[in-house]
């Protein structure tokens, strides 16, 4: 593997899946494959699990890890093209880039949309210019439309705790205070259309996905509809796809509680990408209790990263 930015980079999902599992039985069993090799982890935008996760899956497989900010610790990147730069920015991506390869075996780059111009934020322009220009293999650790190291983890989560051969899984969008990326819910959707599970998504009337990722899913603006009998519920706020970036007043009556549950999944385990903003998207009583498995999840972070990098020095 030499790029990964979504479940298409991966030829065998659930053979990705196990070997996650795998690395979490025994994490050191491959810490071979990274000797003398670097990775450098470029952040744009802010992380916690993201960023620490990857790094400690890297150092598992005895990898060098440069972690860099680039956002408050480089220079200004311009990321255009045929543009004179008597600005702001002082260096360009083609240059950072390319440095960024002579330094590094595998690069990882994070960046979020604008919310401001779908075409542009749908381009994956930035992410793509890394991978243009830096020369060697590249692994997202998140864009402005997909969050493949999250989604391969809540998919190992759901193979870890699963009680049945193939579990209900819902996405119900939730309430926030601010618009938020589209990039989680994409992913999830896109990787759960390709998993062995009975995928439903839930929203209110105006946040359809765009239908390159839902491909396969049942979508209703039917919450209850939607929660009855269900495994595995993710629940995760969007902004609009269409018109893009756009948040509506109201909803707040979609944030998951203990009666919802009660009435419709009491056997459901509650998943969430985390940070998550308490009493407004999803309850205290259903984080702190025992149907909440956000934790859990986080920690599969770790061991889904561990299985990409894997593949990725395996192809060196």
């Amino acid at each position: 593997m030499k790029l990964f930015s979504s479940v298409n980079d991966v030829t065998d999902v659930p053979a990705l899946v196990a070997q996650a599992l795998a690395a979490k039985k025994d994490p050191f069993a491959n810490n071979h494959l990274g000797k003398n090799k670097t990775i450098s982890l470029v952040f744009l935008n802010p992380s916690l699990r993201t960023r620490m996760s990857t790094q400690k899956a890297a150092m598992n497989l005895g990898m060098n890890v440069i972690v860099l900010n680039i956002d408050k610790e480089g220079w200004a990147l311009e990321l255009r093209d045929n543009v004179i730069m008597n600005g702001t920015t002082v260096e360009h991506i083609r240059e950072a880039a390319a440095v960024m390869g002579e330094y590094s075996d595998i690069i990882g780059v994070r960046s979020f949309p604008g919310l401001k111009d779908r075409e542009e934020d749908y381009s994956e322009s930035i992410f793509n210019k890394f991978v243009e220009f830096c020369k060697v293999p590249v692994v997202s650790l998140e864009s402005a439309t997909r969050h493949p190291l999250q989604s391969l983890a809540d998919l190992v989560t759901i193979e870890e705790l699963k009680t049945k051969a193939r579990p209900k899984v819902v996405l119900t969008w939730a309430p926030h205070i601010k618009a938020l990326p589209q990039a989680v819910p994409n992913s999830f959707a896109e990787w759960m259309c390709k998993a062995d599970v009975d995928f439903v998504i839930t929203h209110p009337e105006g946040y359809a996905l765009s239908e390159q990722f839902t491909n396969g899913a049942t979508i209703t603006c039917n919450q209850d509809e939607a929660l009855k009998d269900a495994d595995f519920i993710y629940v995760k706020n969007w902004s609009a796809y269409e018109p893009y970036g756009a948040v509506t007043e109201g909803n707040e009556d979609w944030m998951l509680t203990n009666a919802k549950l009660n009435a419709f999944a009491p056997d459901a385990k509650i998943m969430h990408c985390l940070p998550v903003r308490r009493d407004l998207e999803l309850s205290s009583d259903i984080l702190d209790g025992p149907r909440s498995v956000v934790i859990h999840e986080a920690g599969n972070r770790v061991w889904a990263a561990q299985a990409v990098l894997k593949q990725m020095l395996e192809a060196l």
